[in-house]
């Protein structure tokens, strides 16, 4: 049999409701990557933040981070960095938001964030991950990946719009959740990534299958030969891409058992 391109996203897709990935995932991308399948992860986590995974998995997997703004091969080697401008990186830090809507940039090897939010670790126990809190108006913009603002959805609705008429044109805006609003450079999210993957890898799209939840996969599930989504995806993912395979929840490890079915593990 040919190898696969097996993408998936992270949270709402291949990690339960806790966060962490289920035995059974473990086992079947183990099977599969010993298939002569190809794995990727493709997150809006930042890179720091999926190596964790990659570990337990314990195969070797390419990781598209930062919702496409980078790509790395198996042996951590980086493949493409698209970050944003830093003149409109500026921008954003200085637009005026609510008190309640925090400001995040994933710079360099870091999460940068203007006040301390623990409540925002959580997502993040299995990894380690961790915010530094900074001073973000002293940045001179350069190599930021992803602005994030993370808060209430109606706050974060009124700043959308604010952004799209500040920039819309020159930015790539999407939600990972309904209180993170994630801001890249125009032209970058996840299906960008993978189609520029599939063309160094020589894989076709027809043999690349995806696996997403949210509005940041839309565009990686449209370009997927075999699209799946999950029962809790976002309605508008589902309107998005009406083609898209559905299959059971991220808290049943829908991913892996569909893989096991589709390759008769």
């Amino acid at each position: 049999m040919s190898p696969h391109l097996i993408v998936t996203d992270l949270d709402g897709t291949l990690l339960g409701a806790d966060h962490a990935l289920a035995g059974v995932t473990i086992d079947t991308f183990r099977t599969l990557a010993a298939r002569g399948h190809r794995i990727v992860l493709a997150s809006g986590r930042h890179y720091r933040d999926i190596l964790a995974f990659r570990d337990q998995l314990g195969i070797e997997a390419h990781i598209i981070s930062t919702n496409g703004a980078y790509t790395h091969a198996p042996d951590d080697a980086l493949l493409d960095a698209r970050p944003l401008p830093a003149a409109l990186t500026r921008e954003l830090i200085r637009l005026p938001r609510p008190d309640r809507v925090r400001l995040n940039l994933y710079h360099g090897d870091e999460w940068l964030i203007d006040a301390a939010a623990p409540e925002l670790l959580a997502l993040h126990a299995h990894t380690g991950f961790g915010y530094r809190v900074a001073d973000l108006h002293a940045l001179d913009g350069e190599g930021v990946g992803k602005v994030l603002y993370i808060g209430e959805p109606e706050a974060l609705g009124v700043l959308e719009g604010e952004i799209r008429q500040l920039a819309g044109e020159s930015l790539h805006i999407t939600y990972s959740l309904e209180n993170s609003l994630e801001i890249m450079a125009t032209g970058v999210n996840k299906g960008t990534a993978l189609n520029a993957l599939l063309a160094q890898l020589d894989i076709p799209v027809e043999r690349c299958l995806a696996f997403g939840d949210n509005l940041n996969d839309i565009e990686m599930l449209e370009l997927a030969g075999e699209a799946h989504a999950l029962a809790n995806a976002h309605p508008a993912l589902m309107d998005a891409v009406p083609d898209a395979m559905r299959i059971g929840s991220h808290d049943q490890a829908a991913v892996a058992r569909h893989l096991m079915e589709r390759f008769a593990l």
